[in-house]
């Protein structure tokens, strides 16, 4: 693949093209098209999605927001998920393994019927590309792979594997943390390995997980099992269970009953014994952020833009947040007549996004490496902190809004 400047050829002509149908491209696409029906789009993904099996569960979940919630009911998809399967939480219990120290939140504190949703990706991406098909603004190619991208002053083309040309002002990277088009446009980025391996799976638990997300902190990284509901058998958890990577290889070997043993005891026991896991993966971990989101006539969006620890599960928020912001910018400068892929334009989505995404990147690793910390001081002060911050009522009920995204 090759990034060239435009020929001068015959193309099918659209105001965006979009590379990548997951959840943050779909929404992004379907977002677009019904907030302005005038702008033709191109949603290009190149594998096949994967079907939403409601007989087993998705081994990827995601921990949606209200915020989240609120845009994909923007864009039609919210009801069709509700409808097949979701799993509110209405608590979150975080402790450290290294001491006494925990921490509580409770939706009730704040008023509101639950903290968030946990809702399978493949459910998300399905319910998206349903109401993306009913759009005529909106062309779904799948599955096509990308042969070469061209620019010039005023477009980018896009050619196809099948040797047909799309052309349009703007084009929108929603192509994940590998994305091709990042690195088809030189974008530069900041980026290491965390060492580490997050294995995730679907298991059955002995007691009843309570509608509470539980996240319990060690050295070696956090543990989280959240709550999934099927026809109100509420002994289903997710797993997301951060290891180093030799240590995540050592469980991934075990047999069912193995790791079963060794994740009860990693988890306490805190719903009881693990009876039973589905097929496990380990994904490695790497914290990723492009130095700027756009050049122009392209934007980054989601993962291709920025990845960051599972440990709160605030990935694909993130990825939503930068879908509402590049809708808003997008919608305002079509209204003036503006063109859409300039820098200009996409400049204005930049300093809405990267500041408070930069932000919550670096939360996350200060949190990620004080609980790595192994020092007696410091594994004092964390678990007098832990305590110290539940004691405090109006402190937890800020931190859970910030949470929520009210």
């Amino acid at each position: 693949m090759a990034l060239k400047k435009a020929k001068s050829q015959q193309s099918r002509l659209y105001d965006v093209i979009v590379v990548g149908a997951g959840m943050v491209g779909a929404a992004f696409a379907c977002l677009l098209a019904r907030s302005n029906t005038n702008l033709s789009i191109a949603l290009l993904e190149a594998r096949e999605t994967a079907a939403f099996d409601p007989q087993q569960f998705d081994p990827r979940v995601a921990a949606l927001t209200e915020k989240s919630r609120s845009l994909l009911n923007s864009c039609g998809a919210w009801d069709s998920i509700a409808a097949q399967r979701i799993s509110a939480y209405a608590a979150m219990q975080v402790w450290d393994a290294e001491g006494t120290g925990e921490i509580r939140f409770d939706c009730q504190d704040v008023q509101q019927p639950n903290l968030g949703h946990i809702v399978e990706n493949s459910l998300v991406v399905e319910s998206l590309l349903a109401e993306v098909g009913k759009l005529d603004n909106i062309d779904f190619i799948c599955p096509v792979s990308v042969a070469e991208y061209n620019q010039s002053d005023s477009q980018v083309s896009v050619e196809l594997s099948s040797g047909e040309t799309l052309a349009a002002s703007l084009l929108v990277a929603a192509d994940g943390g590998n994305s091709s088009v990042r690195e088809q446009f030189k974008f530069a980025t900041r980026e290491w390995d965390y060492g580490h391996s997050a294995i995730v799976t679907t298991v059955q638990t002995e007691s009843v997980h309570q509608q509470t997300a539980w996240q319990r902190f060690m050295p070696t990284g956090p543990l989280a099992l959240l709550p999934l509901d099927k026809q109100c058998d509420h002994h289903r958890c997710s797993l997301v269970w951060s290891q180093e990577s030799d240590e995540a290889e050592r469980l991934m070997a075990l047999n069912d009953d193995a790791f079963c043993a060794e994740l009860g005891y990693a988890s306490e026991h805190c719903l009881g014994e693990i009876l039973a896991v589905d097929k496990r993966y380990a994904i490695p971990l790497r914290q990723r952020h492009a130095k700027d989101y756009v050049v122009e006539r392209v934007a980054l969006l989601g993962d291709a833009a920025h990845t960051i620890h599972p440990l709160a599960g605030q990935g694909v928020n993130l990825g939503f947040a930068d879908v509402k912001a590049l809708v808003e910018v997008l919608c305002a400068e079509a209204v003036r007549g503006n063109d859409l892929g300039s820098l200009m334009t996409l400049n204005k989505y930049q300093r809405l996004r990267k500041p408070e995404n930069l932000a919550i990147m670096a939360a996350m690793e200060g949190f990620k490496r004080l609980f790595a910390a192994d020092n007696l001081a410091v594994r004092l002060l964390r678990n007098m902190g832990l305590s110290k911050v539940n004691q405090i009522q109006p402190l937890k009920n800020e931190i859970i809004k910030q949470v929520m995204g009210l």
